[in-house]
């Protein structure tokens, strides 16, 4: 993931609220959750990340959060809702870092943003005293997440929205391994494009001894070239490259690698020396 971190300090400005979800654009979820914060603090900035997070996918959810939020202005609000354990015992968390807080589900799809030395405070906000009531348990988007995000946004002080807790849920996603002077690893995430994005990332492939060398991709039956970029190959014609996280993604020039390929999150893929 990005390493950059945005220093820019937010403190007089209008609070930046981001979402991140699996809801999709065709429904009336993401509008209302934004109804609820804007009812409550009307000068929050609202921005979308992404809603097209694969339904339930909570791994790529995390991900996707976690390769956004190092670019934001100190003390944005970050919600995020992949949650297909709503309205079971699992708990709403509000955590405090350095310069963030982060707002969603306690399944794992905050946790890869939020490594454990970042962390300075965890509240449980299920039973958050700003909820809204009666609490449906289908919809902890609209009357959970979104009050606890907007109580922030109003400049409320975080200890009085939950309960103070010491752990998270913590995804522990496959990592690439090395075998037989290979790195394998897997697709996590297939963007609008159809590029692959894998786990194995550009510090996998240096400690394998592969920096400077030419290096070639393999998924399923099909050998792809490395190359440093999406145009030193013509297009319909695959690449592999290292992209904006570091890490490295399948494409096709002009194509979708995703459909070319048969490929989506999970999908094995390893890297070796041509």
């Amino acid at each position: 993931m990005a390493a950059r971190r945005s220093k820019r300090a937010a403190s007089g400005a209008a609070p930046i609220i981001t979402f991140t979800t699996d809801f999709g654009t065709r429904d009336p979820f993401v509008g209302i959750m934004k109804g609820v914060i804007l009812g409550a603090a009307p000068a929050a900035r609202l921005v979308d990340l992404t809603h097209e997070v694969p339904p339930q996918n909570v791994v790529a959810g995390a991900y996707a959060l976690a390769s956004a939020a190092p670019w934001f202005p100190a003390r944005t609000i970050h919600v995020a809702v992949v949650d297909p354990g709503v309205g079971t015992r699992r708990r709403a968390l509000l955590i405090e870092t350095a310069d963030a807080w982060f707002v969603g589900p306690d399944n794992g799809v905050l946790s890869l943003a939020v490594p454990t030395r970042a962390v300075r405070r965890i509240f449980d906000v299920s039973r958050s005293r700003v909820r809204l009531r009666p609490t449906s348990r289908t919809f902890h988007g609209r009357d959970v997440f979104a009050p606890v995000a907007a109580a922030l946004a109003a400049g409320e002080d975080p200890a009085t929205l939950g309960t103070s807790i010491r752990t998270i849920e913590r995804l522990r996603p496959p990592a690439a391994r090395r075998r037989s002077g290979r790195v394998f690893g897997q697709v996590l995430w297939a963007d609008r494009y159809g590029n692959l994005t894998t786990n194995v990332g550009r510090a996998e492939l240096e400690s394998a001894g592969f920096r400077g060398r030419r290096l070639s991709t393999t998924i399923g039956a099909h050998v792809v070239p490395f190359r440093a970029s999406y145009g030193s190959v013509r297009p319909d014609r695959a690449v592999a490259v290292v992209n904006s996280s570091d890490l490295l993604e399948i494409a096709v020039n002009h194509g979708s690698a995703a459909e070319r390929f048969g490929a989506g999150p999970g999908t094995r893929i390893s890297v070796g020396v041509d």
